[in-house]
């Protein structure tokens, strides 16, 4: 690299001179308030949680240039919310091309902000911007308060338009402090179902971001009265923390978890990883703190590099036969691993940006994990084996699998008798419009399947209560008849093979016992549904039933109901003679065909819960706490909550 090469990188590193003229306008403000979903997704709740990002990933870019150490995230007690930076403070002089201060500008036009021309911001999370603008928008009352070289400036907005113009409102303070502080309402004529925010969806991901920024202090503070809580993140070990965090229920191979970082033609590229004795791995990546759930470039040079080192290390050491390799699946069987890359440039395929598409990522984090990996494994033999080792143990477990792997495709209807027998299929052969109900016993799958709809709706019974895979290997998960019928019946795959475009039915709808046998159940076919078939969550095709608790009878008149609750309603709005007749069913065995349509299989009538996937994080830590090998955090969780189980059916 020339003089002048690195001059120029030393120039972009420290951050040029950021002020009006780096605020660029690619057009005006429209129609934010008619189409918000648009810009934001939705104005559900988790469209109400998105404007919260909106503004904090403004304070995260001034980190990223490293420009702030500080973001205070505030839920007021009347559900506003307060988003406070140590970062440069937005601009206040004049912006050319509006004639307007460029404080105002970033708030009132679509696509100002100074993450366009790349002068101002290297690297950015918010790359649509359109973030403040659309909080604007879309917030019944908005304020800004602007503190940098020695005075705080202020202006307020209502539904987007300017109430008060920008004004000087403090001077004479020390050039050292500066900053941004953004208060706003989110208008409740625009998010109908909710103004409400969820303290634990804002918690998540604060923490999630203090892991991915390290040494950057992220405060989230509740002060709505009957929620009063504070909690500060600030991860010096960055990922590291984030990969020993997300093992906390996990019996650790070694500690702590290896730690990369480096930086490669402008691209910067962190990893870490530990290995566990479970059986499953988790692997999660990001770019630019966007988490790239369907992975992308970043995670295919990762993915290589693992495979490679650990495979040359094997054979250096001997521990592998000239003629053995592992596979990519046998290496990764127990890794935990974060892989976050901040790139200047990043493309991502669709819209949602879930999946990177750098050519250059790859080769970016292919070299740099790589070259410090070997090195770790070089100098750390006894940890290397039993990594090595663990791989070994999953290719053999594997291989084992490998026949029963192939018998739980489900064949063309030219191959139809290689269908489970227990299983009575539905007629159509449209995914769309096709249910299976996973239910529990023979006596209501019998029920279960006379009263279906035949066209619609295929009935698997299974008996009791199916193997544990968060503590079995996968030749034991696939010698389970239980779990094979139900791969082969969904036709997807499982694991890394799954193909979600071949699921055989759309609505996977999982019917037992209200009670707590039926309980464990849902938990262990859940537990199966994450570690093998994640995707049928995260598309949201996995629902749970809701059968009734009791049936309610009095002359002509018939309720089923769900719940202690609605029975009591129920019964005081009735006449008082005659006496009402209350059925309490203890198992779906007890209903009969058409009561069973009528209260939980029918779409006109029944109660389904749609399973969600919201923080693949939380659900990886909770899984192995519940069903892993570890006792003391189950039993403490147990200690924890055993109060808020009100109505216990032994």
């Amino acid at each position: 690299m020339s003089e002048s090469e690195k001059e120029q990188e030393k120039k972009a590193e420290l951050g040029s001179e950021y002020d009006a003229s780096q605020i660029q306008v690619l057009k005006g403000l429209e129609a934010v308030r008619k189409r918000p979903g648009m810009y934001i997704g939705s104005t559900t709740s988790q469209g109400l949680h998105h404007l919260v990002w909106e503004i904090v990933d403004n304070g995260i870019d001034e980190a990223l240039a490293g420009f702030c150490d500080e973001i205070n995230v505030v839920v007021e007690p009347d559900n506003s919310i307060t988003v406070v930076d140590n970062g440069r403070g937005i601009p206040v002089d004049t912006q050319k091309e509006t004639g307007k201060p460029a404080l105002e500008t970033v708030f009132t036009v679509l696509h100002a902000g100074g993450k366009f021309g790349g002068g101002s911001y290297k690297v950015s999370g918010g790359l649509h911007g359109v973030g403040a603008s659309v909080v604007n928008a879309l917030s019944e009352e908005l304020d800004v308060y602007v503190t940098r070289q020695g005075k705080e400036y202020y202006m307020d907005f209502e539904r987007g338009h300017v109430k008060t113009p920008m004004k000087v409102v403090k001077t004479g303070i020390p050039e050292i402090q500066h900053g941004t502080r953004v208060h706003f309402k989110p208008d409740p004529e625009l998010f109908r179902e909710t103004t409400t925010y969820n303290i634990k969806t804002l918690t998540d991901r604060i923490r999630e971001l203090a892991f991915l920024n390290k040494g950057l202090k992220i405060t989230i503070e509740d002060k709505r009265p009957e929620k009063a809580t504070k909690q500060e993140f600030h991860f010096e070990g960055g990922i590291r923390h984030y990969v020993e965090f997300l093992n906390k229920n996990h019996e650790v191979l070694f500690n702590p978890p290896i730690y990369v970082e480096g930086k490669y033609k402008g691209i910067t590229v962190e990893v870490s990883l530990q290995y566990t004795n479970d059986y499953h791995s988790e692997l999660l990546t990001f770019t630019n703190n966007i988490n790239t759930y369907e992975g992308g470039t970043h995670e295919t040079g990762f993915k290589t590099a693992l495979t490679r080192v650990i495979n040359d290390y094997g054979h250096q050491a001997k521990i592998l036969h000239d003629n053995e390799s592992l596979s990519g699946e046998d290496v990764r069987e127990g890794m935990t691993a974060v892989v976050s890359i901040k790139h200047p440039d990043p493309q991502f395929e669709g819209q949602t940006k879930t999946k990177l598409s750098n050519s250059d990522a790859r080769t970016a984090t292919d070299h740099i994990f790589a070259e410090t990996f070997n090195r770790f494994l070089m100098e750390n033999p006894d940890t290397a084996h039993k990594i090595v080792d663990k791989g070994l143990l999953a290719s053999k477990a594997r291989d084992a699998a490998k026949r029963a792997r192939e018998v739980t495709r489900k064949k063309s209807g030219l191959e139809i008798s290689s269908l489970p027998g227990k299983l009575a299929d539905n007629t159509s052969n449209d995914p769309n419009i096709s249910e299976l109900f996973i239910v529990e016993g023979d006596s209501a799958g019998g029920s279960a399947k006379q009263g279906r709809s035949r066209l619609t709706q295929a009935i698997l019974p299974i008996r009791g209560k199916i193997l544990n895979v968060e503590k079995a290997s996968l030749n034991r998960v696939l010698a389970n008849d239980e779990i094979r019928s139900l791969f082969t019946a969904l036709g997807t795959g499982f694991g890394e093979d799954f193909d979600i475009s071949k699921a055989n039915y759309h609505k996977l709808i999982i019917m037992t016992d209200a009670d707590v046998d039926g309980a464990h159940i849902r938990i262990l076919l859940l537990t199966l549904f994450y570690r093998f078939m994640r995707p049928m969550i995260e598309h949201g095709y996995v629902y749970i039933a809701q059968p009734p608790l009791y049936q309610v009878r009095q002359g002509k008149f018939v309720k089923y109901v769900q719940s202690d609750e609605e029975l009591e309603k129920t019964v005081n709005a009735l006449q008082p003679t005659p006496k009402p007749v209350i059925q309490r069913y203890k198992g779906l065995g007890e209903m009969d065909s058409d009561q069973l349509w009528e209260t939980t299989m029918n779409p006109e009538n029944r109660r389904l819960l749609r399973v969600k996937l919201d923080d693949a994080a939380a659900a990886d830590k909770i899984f192995p706490m519940l069903m892993g090998t570890k006792v003391a955090p189950r039993r403490k969780f147990i200690e924890d909550n055993a109060k808020f189980v009100e109505n216990l059916d032994l």
